[in-house]
């Protein structure tokens, strides 16, 4: 049984014929940071974190900070601040109420994206809070998921250019390097496997650079 993956899920992997290639990615999840989750998250000025009300509505905010803002505190548990706002607090509210969050971090100059999803919880012991030079509250999050997602779309701010990856008016687009990775490239559907041939075969993960 998939903890990720629903029925609507299913009828649409099954119309594109990448069911195998969901179960894979899904069996790649991890609940604990490893040594590339930690440097990349160390290195993070901004993410964007994901709630849910109780009446199910998701909202997304924005949140950033100097480098090192959010700190990995356990194998699978971060903390970040939360500053002065708008005084709305959806974010926090939220987390009091369902703690169910997603938080997405995004490297806008070597394309790559992770995802951390899990639980949280609204934290301001003077400890916590002395961390974080004017902070309100720490928000604390244990992961349940991690994964990395595919990075093709995500447009290179410092040089102002848009991803290669979106596709030109006749909709054509180059073929991702992340489906030639080993232990991926398998899962693909016919016509993606033909194409990782193509390209000079399967890679080892260690090779993937990200998508330039």
């Amino acid at each position: 049984m998939s903890e990720l993956y629903g029925s609507a899920h299913r009828l649409l992997q099954d119309e594109h014929d990448s069911r195998r290639l969901a179960d894979r990615l899904e069996s790649m999840a991890h609940s604990e940071f490893d040594p590339r989750d930690q440097e990349f998250i160390g290195k993070a000025a901004l993410f964007f974190l994901a709630t849910v009300d109780d009446h199910g509505r998701p909202t997304v905010s924005y949140k950033g900070g100097a480098p090192g803002f959010v700190r990995i505190t356990a194998p699978n548990q971060l903390i970040f601040p939360s500053y002065d706002g708008n005084g709305m607090y959806l974010s926090l509210g939220n987390i009091a109420t369902t703690s169910q969050v997603g938080l997405l971090f995004i490297d806008f100059a070597e394309p790559r994206r992770l995802r951390v999803q899990g639980t949280a919880r609204v934290r301001s012991e003077p400890e916590l809070l002395a961390q974080y030079a004017g902070a309100q509250y720490v928000i604390e999050v244990t992961a349940s998921h991690i994964f990395v997602n595919c990075g093709r779309y995500i447009h290179n701010l410092a040089e102002n250019m848009l991803s290669a990856h979106v596709p030109d008016a006749n909709g054509r687009q180059p073929f991702p390097n992340w489906k030639r990775i080993e232990g991926l490239a398998e899962t693909l559907c016919d016509s993606d496997q033909a194409r990782v041939a193509e390209a000079g075969g399967a890679i080892p993960i260690e090779e993937y650079r990200g998508e330039g």
